[in-house]
């Protein structure tokens, strides 16, 4: 069975500042806010929230089926896919569009401050689920177009495809409304802490009511900490996973969600399946870019 992820596929320019955000930024000062951050180190690498997924799910051994889109420049990208053995058949290129970038300064603190053009990921919502759902099992809806995301929602509960709802850092496109629906259609929402807190905000609940909405589950990520579990009003913690280096945190989120994805296609229960998460998650922040880490599903499925 396959998995069907849709989100953004993008390329990541990584920067890192060898200081602390917090001691160049005067908080009485915002309204004025002009600072610049010296960065000696940049890397230009294959990222996007699908493209991520992807990767660590077909590393693990699942089966990931990406919908997305390129722009003019996007060759390369699809190329790797293919040398990846990922199916490429619902990857759209849009000619008169870049490929979405994203520009990322991460501190000595691993805080991150990000800049994002969207390019072709505008178009994304061009390309429909398929009503027949054939061997897809289920599916995620990661940050993408904002278009995207609202239609991708809808045509997935429609075919009777479970999903993952996980608004990330496209949450604040969204307002209350908007989010309670993705919550209906979805079979479970994830979330970090901080998008967690937006979430309740906008739709004008806590996360206990949120979790009795229907899902089979809530999970908040909270880094080394692990994450929280909500189930029809409970919480359970399942602790984090202590990483041996912390490189880079770049993709971490999106590894945690292949093992996340790769967990229910088979029918784990969620705290197994948050547990994988938890490992490919301390994985790949002791390696630098989102995709350049080797994956032993051996060890890590053990």
């Amino acid at each position: 069975m396959s998995v069907l992820i849709c989100g953004s596929l993008a390329f990541d320019s990584i920067a890192t500042f060898p200081g602390r955000f917090a001691e160049q930024i005067l908080p009485d000062q915002l309204h004025i806010l002009n600072v610049s951050f010296l960065v000696p180190t940049l890397r230009r690498e294959f990222g996007g929230t699908a493209g991520n997924i992807a990767y660590n799910l077909k590393a693990l051994g699942g089966e990931p089926r990406v919908m997305a889109a390129l722009g003019s420049d996007g060759t390369t990208y699809r190329e790797r896919f293919e040398s990846l053995g990922l199916d490429t058949r619902w990857v759209r290129t849009v000619e008169d569009a870049y490929t979405a970038q994203a520009n990322i300064i991460t501190d000595q603190d691993n805080n991150q401050i990000t800049a994002f053009h969207p390019g072709a990921m505008q178009s994304a919502h061009q390309t429909a689920v398929p009503a027949d759902k054939g061997d897809i099992a289920l599916a995620i809806v990661a940050p993408d177009g904002r278009d995207a995301m609202l239609q991708h929602a809808e045509q997935l509960a429609a075919a009777g495809i479970p999903f993952i709802f996980d608004p990330g850092q496209g949450l604040p496109m969204f307002n209350g409304e908007e989010l309670s629906r993705f919550v209906e259609l979805a079979t479970w929402v994830t979330v970090n802490d901080y998008e967690g807190r937006m979430l309740c905000d906008r739709i004008g609940a806590d996360l206990a009511s949120i979790s009795k909405r229907g899902l089979k589950g809530l999970i908040v990520t909270l880094a080394a900490d692990g994450c929280d579990l909500w189930v029809d009003g409970a919480v359970t913690r399942v602790p984090g996973v202590t990483a041996t280096a912390v490189v880079d945190p770049t993709g971490c989120g999106d590894a945690f969600r292949a093992g996340l994805l790769y967990g229910l296609e088979r029918g784990w229960d969620l705290p197994r399946s948050v547990t994988l998460g938890n490992r490919l998650g301390a994985l790949k922040i002791a390696s630098h870019g989102p995709q350049n880490h080797a994956v032993d599903p051996a060890v890590l499925l053990a």
